[in-house]
């Protein structure tokens, strides 16, 4: 991918960021008037936005599904965005990118001549959801099942890139989740009844597992 075409994406990613903060707020119940955080994060949505972008198409640059990936990340930024402001992760969101991912794979997959990714998306998606099935069922664990099908529906993505992808998709998210908790039970910004948002988590190392798939 040339050097015009990276700043393409770049620009794209930034152009996403601008509207994320407005579509995040009619899935939450933030008040009208702006506070200094979401003033903040209106700020850092547009470059987080492009990094994201930039290092997808880095990391993918020749895979026929790196439209679908860019699709997933920008609903993946407003769920993470509602997910922080109300420990929420709606459901219409959710669906919009499984349909993307779902959709847009098999698309890919057609147009490719390659079926045999679309299985191994269709395997990603099936083993990371029933995996954290069981551990939302697990006694005391604190894994929504808002959780559990936005990780169904990374699985397809990090399942289509490859088993690499996969299991660093699915183990990254709670080794960034539980040092996140750890550091801020140190510093004793949390209890350890406190809940916190694991969504922004998941989406975290899915795009990392992305990049080392």
């Amino acid at each position: 991918m040339s050097a015009a075409a990276l700043w393409g994406v770049a620009v794209l990613g930034g152009l996403v960021g601008v509207v994320v903060p407005r579509l995040a707020r009619r899935f939450t119940t933030l008040p009208t008037r702006p506070r200094p955080r979401r003033v903040a994060w209106v700020w850092l949505s547009p470059p987080l936005a492009a990094m994201v972008f930039v290092g997808l198409a880095v990391a993918q640059r020749d895979d026929p599904g790196l439209p679908v990936l860019l699709a997933v990340a920008a609903v993946g930024l407003v769920l993470a965005a509602v997910d922080l402001a109300c420990l929420r992760l709606p459901d219409p969101l959710v669906g919009v990118a499984g349909t993307l991912a779902l959709g847009g794979l098999t698309a890919a997959a057609l147009l490719a001549g390659t079926p045999g990714r679309l299985v191994g998306a269709l395997a990603g998606g099936t083993v990371a959801g029933a995996a954290h099935v069981l551990l939302a069922l697990l006694p005391g664990s604190r894994l929504g099942f808002g959780d559990v099908k936005l990780v169904a529906v990374l699985g397809l993505p990090l399942g289509w890139l490859g088993r690499d992808a996969l299991l660093a998709g699915l183990l990254l998210p709670h080794v960034l989740h539980g040092g996140l908790v750890l550091g801020l039970l140190v510093a004793r910004r949390v209890r350890r009844d406190t809940l916190l948002p694991l969504g922004p988590a998941l989406l975290a190392g899915a795009w990392l597992g992305m990049l080392v798939g």
